[in-house]
Parts: structure tokens; sequence; C-alpha cells
């Protein structure tokens, strides 16, 4: 076959789909084929084999990319990626062993700077090692060391201690925040697991009784009332979370003994319902319209022959009922019964009062909006719970959780002395918002008879 002249190849650009892959093998046929047409119908056309047609074809495609990178500026790339150290040169020190000696040192340190890092005594932290090592602790490899469960445990609780952020921590532990972001939900998970049977509430009518002991209020079985916990705004439902102090949170509704301690609590409700939806939401309100819980039935008090219901004392924010007592709206003036009922039950009730203050002193993860999402931060702060209940009853822990005078002190129904607590807290948990509403008729009976009998037996 004579050489083909270019003067006398003649061909058009077949007319393709924009979206059509030039690479595929259907299409280089079908466009070869199309060549094919298209040289057969020029007049100055020689007969071809297919393998010309094909490279002319592959000239032509050549061409036209040419063109596009050119012209268009669509030069196809591979997408830059930057490089990324495989261990930050400050953490390159880092062993097993380094990070067990600087812990043993701490540890070790006579002057209790161990207590103060942990937030619990020396006893109380191996106690908790020994219950989460099976569940956090992770094998070494071949490539690095696993992070000690010790260490493990110390930047958690690190963490709910001081709120620092993942990236401070790093620098003290020199292990990155992307692995501390790991590790704190882990480890708070493992703590959940173990110590969740410290939150507990009564079952059975004695346990009832026994709690209504350390209360100065009549047939007052516990204290209940809502804190918002601050967080940061929520992707997608950000307005839910929007409460009326302007801030995106969460609400921990809790009821307590006289001990300070946490018998229920209710996590991760929006912020935006308010203190009505959260009661009428939870778990609590169910139980108790049930009798679920078996409270005590209604009973007579100390010298009187007035039967009445055991309740739990609360602030404004909740709707009075024959089973939740707060205090008379408005001001009344000194001696009148109203002001002896309300100093009464302020008196009693400032115990959630002091459980919030005390665990918001302690674990400062609640000073500013908690950076994690609404899950994490429910982790967080149950977390949070169970170690306040877990520390208050240890007795190697309590007198560093809660040192004396810690708590607001009451006389005749007088704040006389101000906990401790109240030096470090800066609104961290803001209260429910209360709202206008009026209580049944049976409520308001009960209360007065509870106010009449507190004036006729104030001692």
């Amino acid at each position: 076959m004579p050489p083909l002249h270019v003067d006398r190849f003649v061909c058009r650009r077949p007319q393709t789909h924009p979206q059509m892959n030039l690479y595929e093998p259907s299409t280089r046929r079908q466009v070869v084929q199309s060549m094919l047409v298209l040289v057969r119908c020029n007049t100055y056309a020689r007969r071809m084999d297919i393998e010309t047609v094909a490279a002319a074809a592959i000239y032509l495609f050549s061409t036209y990319k040419y063109y596009l990178s050119v012209y268009r500026n669509r030069v196809i790339k591979k997408k830059w990626r930057r490089r990324r150290w495989w261990m930050l040169t400050i953490h390159r020190n880092r062993t097993k062993n380094s990070m067990e000696n600087q812990f043993a040192e701490l540890y070790a340190e006579p002057s209790g700077e161990f207590n103060n890092f942990v937030r619990m005594s020396s006893s109380d932290f191996e106690y908790l090692l020994q219950k989460i090592s099976p569940t956090i602790a992770k094998k070494d490899t071949d490539w690095r060391d696993a992070i000690p469960v010790k260490v493990r445990l110390a930047v958690t609780l690190r963490y709910l201690a001081t709120g620092d952020s993942y990236r401070s921590l790093h620098y003290l532990f020199k292990i990155s925040s992307q692995v501390i972001s790991i590790i704190v939900p882990e480890v708070c998970l493992a703590l959940n697991n173990v110590l969740k049977d410290l939150v507990k509430i009564p079952n059975t009518t004695d346990e009832w009784l026994a709690k209504a002991k350390g209360f100065n209020f009549p047939h007052c079985i516990g204290a209940l009332d809502g804190k918002h916990v601050m967080i940061l705004p929520p992707p997608n439902t950000a307005t839910e979370y929007f409460n009326y102090k302007g801030h995106f949170s969460i609400v921990l509704l809790a009821l307590v003994d006289s001990d300070y301690c946490f018998m229920f609590v209710d996590i991760g409700c929006p912020g935006r319902i308010s203190d009505g939806g959260v009661y009428n939401q939870s778990v609590l309100k169910q139980k108790i319209d049930k009798n679920v819980i078996n409270l005590p039935s209604p009973s007579c008090l100390p010298n009187s022959n007035t039967s009445l219901p055991y309740v739990f004392l609360a602030d404004a924010a909740f709707a009075l009922s024959t089973h939740i007592m707060k205090p008379f709206p408005g001001h009344h003036a000194l001696g009148t019964p109203e002001r002896l009922f309300n100093q009464k039950l302020s008196s009693s009730r400032v115990a959630v009062e002091n459980t919030f203050g005390i665990m918001s002193s302690v674990f400062r993860i609640f000073k500013k909006p908690i950076p994690l999402n609404i899950t994490k931060a429910s982790l967080i702060t149950m977390t949070c719970v169970l170690l306040h209940n877990f520390l208050r009853k240890s007795k190697t822990s309590q007198h560093l959780y809660s040192p004396p005078n810690s708590e607001d002190k009451y006389l005749n129904g007088e704040l006389i002395q101000p906990g401790s607590w109240r030096q470090n807290y800066t609104g961290t948990f803001d209260p429910l918002q209360p709202i206008p509403r009026r209580a049944p008729t049976c409520a308001v009976e009960t209360r007065l008879k509870f106010t009449r009998y507190i004036n006729e037996n104030n001692h």
C-alpha cells in the first residue's frame, strides 16, 4: 500500500458524547468505525486497513487532549497531599518505660501532688485501674509499644479535672491529640460500666425511709434539680439545644440524697426544652406515676394527726405536685408561715446545690462548653456523676474530694457559711428556667398542710 499523503487525508472530529471515556475499548471501537465511515465518504480517501485508521484516531485523541491541557488549563494532576510526620520530634523519645518512669515519679511524690493530679487517692486510683484494665488494655505491636493502662486512666482523669484541650494534654503526656481523643471516650465508657451501680434509686420502702432520716424537712426523701451543661453548637440541630440563657446545652436532671450523692440522673435532653418538659419526659416521673419504685405510703407526722405524702424538694423551676414541694412564690415578711416554710425547704434542698457545686469545682470540664458531640458530652457528664458518688463514698478520697467546710451551712433556715466550692464557682451550670403554671388543687392543699405543721412544730 503506497504511503498516505497528509494533504489527501481529510477527517472531521467524531461526534462523541462529552462525558464519553476515550480510553474505554468499546469507545475506541466506536470511534474507529466512525473514522472508517468518514474515510469512505472522502473523495481523496484511499483504502486503509484498521491499524492505520486506529493510529490516526489515537493521534487525533492526543491532539485533542493537548489542546485541552494547554488552552483550557485542564491539566490533570494527581492531588497533592501534604506529607505528615509519623511521630513528632518531641514524642520520639517516648517509650513504654519512659511513661512508666514519669508516672512513677509523680506517684511517689510525698507532697501528695498525685492526689491533686487525678483528684483521688492512690489507692482509689489503683482500684479503678484494676477494674477497667481488662477493658481498655492494648497489646504491643511490632511497630510500637502500647500506651500503658495507668497512663490512659490518668489522661482521662486529668481531662475531666482540668477541662484542658486534647492539644494541651498532648504536650504533658507526649501522646498525640488524635490518640487522646480516642482514649478519653474509651476510658469513660469503661468507668461507666464499672461504676454504674453507684447511681441507684431506692426500690424498697425501707430504703426510702432511710433516706428521709437525713433531711431536716418532714417526709422529705430527696432533693430534685436540673442544670444546663454547656456544649458547643451541634451541627444541623443547633436550635434544639439553644437555651434561654443564650448558650447551647444539654440538661442534667438529678435527684440527690442528704449525703450529697446522686440517686438518679437523666442526661442529654436538649436545652431548649422547658423544665416541665424535662421532668415530664424523664424516667423518674414515669416511675413515680406508676409507683414502681415503692414510695412510702402517706403517714402521720410526729405530734400530728395529719397524714402527708413523702415528697421531693425542688425550686421554682418545677411544677408543684403531691410528690414535689417547692417554695411559695414572691417575698414574704419575716415570721410569716410562708417565710418559715420557704426557709425550711431551702435549708434541706441545699443538698442538691452542694452536690452540683462540689462536682463542678473538682471536675472543671464543666467550666466551659464541652467541645464534643452530644453523645460524648453526655458520656463525659455521666462519668463525672459516677466518679462523684465513688469519691464521696470512699474512705480514702472523701476528705480530698470534699474537704470540711466545702458545703453550705444553714441555721434556722438561714445561710450562715457559704461552702468553699462557691469560691471557684463561676456560673458553671445554668439553672432551669422557671415558668409560672397553675398547680393542682390537691398539690396546693398538701403544701398548706406542710406549712401548718412546720409552723406548729417550729423549734
